[in-house]
């Protein structure tokens, strides 16, 4: 499955599953990530790490072992 790491700048995906567990994969879902939410994919840092998104409105940056647990439709 397409993780938010693999989506492209300017596409917008949808959260299929949080993946991981504990406080890591609870402080995803803190930062509003959960199933079924639209991410929009603003912009990639020069060395690909980290990711900025929208996501419920507001920005958020992820480093890229966080996106690689975040699968999207």
């Amino acid at each position: 499955m397409k993780t938010l790491k693999d989506a492209k700048i300017g596409e917008t995906v949808t959260v299929a599953r949080v993946c991981g567990e504990g406080a890591v994969k609870r402080r995803i879902m803190d930062m509003g990530i959960t199933k079924g939410t639209a991410v929009y994919i603003r912009k990639v840092a020069p060395l690909g790490d980290p990711i900025e998104i929208t996501v419920r409105g507001y920005e958020l940056s992820l480093r890229k072992a966080d996106a690689q647990m975040i699968e999207v439709d």
